[in-house]
């Protein structure tokens, strides 16, 4: 078990220097920006056709 530990802690160690080593391998702040604005734009067009939809259906008379 002590072996696994110490493997898998090496693991972790080497990942870790390699993120530090390229700092920009992440995602930038506008591309985290441009997701979460097309998010936002994907729920409003959501909301706006649901009530529509919600809105003919209302409409319908038996």
């Amino acid at each position: 078990m002590r072996t696994q530990a110490e493997a898998l802690w090496t693991v972790v160690e080497a990942r870790w220097e390699k993120l530090r080593r390229q700092p920009e391998a992440g995602y930038s702040t506008e591309t985290v920006l441009v997701t979460a604005l097309l998010v936002v734009a994907a729920l409003a067009v959501i909301a706006i056709v649901i009530a529509k939809v919600t809105e003919k259906a209302n409409g319908i008379t038996m």
